[in-house]
């Protein structure tokens, strides 16, 4: 049996503006039931790290299944390891940014220039690509901020820079 491998799960719009409730502990017990183990949840907003030997694409059909089957509905999932976390936070165009003020939303597949189109700005938000993350600087706050950007109503789950770097030593913790 292949030696477990430590992943942060990023739930997209899970408790946030009042939509897709799933406490934390039901999120543990679906991922506890799952196979995973390890289970850790990481504030109420859809963020959870485990251990499991199976490969990156089976974990994340087995989540998705899970939480499809309880929410009754589906629930696109962003997993990562620990290395591809800390490449992240490595690969930040806006190192010297609040990280509060910095959000990384996460992709299944690297991103194009294509995926800025339609972007409407008006408070001077920064948008930069990396890989499979966007990087978005919002100098007024993301809760201030009226950012458009179509490709948000498809796809991609977002964390402030805090919750990368959290997520990020919790599951280096879980690998060592």
């Amino acid at each position: 049996m292949p030696a477990p491998i430590a992943y942060a799960a990023l739930l997209r719009a899970i408790n946030v503006g009042g939509t897709g409730k799933l406490p934390m502990t039901e999120l543990t017990k679906l991922c506890t039931k799952a196979g995973f183990c390890d289970v850790k949840t990481y504030i109420a907003s859809g963020n959870v790290v485990f251990t499991s030997p199976g490969k990156e694409a089976a974990v994340k059909a087995m989540l998705e299944q899970s939480l499809e089957k309880y929410m009754k509905k589906p629930v696109p999932v962003a997993l990562r390891t620990a290395k591809e976390l800390e490449a992240t936070i490595a690969a930040n165009p806006f190192p010297k940014v609040e990280p509060a003020k910095l959000l990384v939303v996460f992709f299944d597949e690297p991103l194009t220039k294509a995926a800025l189109e339609g972007a409407v700005t008006p408070a001077g938000e920064e948008l930069q690509i990396k890989g499979r993350e966007l990087f978005i600087h919002f100098p007024i706050g993301q809760g201030q901020s009226k950012l458009k950007l179509p490709i948000f109503r498809k796809t991609g789950t977002g964390r402030n820079l805090n919750t990368v770097v959290k997520l990020a030593e919790m599951t280096r913790a879980l690998g060592a």
